[in-house]
């Protein structure tokens, strides 16, 4: 079973920034639609940014404009990159395939707080 790692988590304030990436156990981005969800407190997860196989991206119109998703195929690793991040941004992120297919790791804690 193919095992998806999150990290580079934090604590920032808000308007800074970070990166998050996926790291998969095999070769497995190039050939379908991954995603980075989230989840607050309370709430129910939602999926955030879409990357497909040919590297369409699709985003939540809440980050447009804000987030960025890429992946590397040949390191089997993905991305998020994270700006100009608002208090309401703070979750647990995880990636997954684009419907949420494969077993949910651990996620990496994001926090937006001055």
């Amino acid at each position: 079973q193919v095992q998806l790692v999150e990290s580079g988590g934090g604590l920032v304030q808000p308007g800074e920034s970070l990166t998050l990436s996926c790291a998969a156990s095999e070769n497995i981005f190039r050939f379908i639609t991954m995603g980075w969800y989230r989840q607050a407190p309370g709430k129910q997860r939602e999926l955030v940014a879409t990357i497909s196989s040919t590297d369409s991206t699709n985003y939540a119109d809440s980050v447009k404009g804000r987030f960025t998703i890429s992946k590397d195929n040949a390191k089997n690793m993905m991305y998020l990159q994270m700006n100009s991040l608002k208090p309401e941004d703070t979750a647990v992120y995880h990636c997954n395939t684009g419907r949420a297919t494969m077993a949910w790791g651990q996620g990496t804690q994001v926090t937006v707080s001055s």
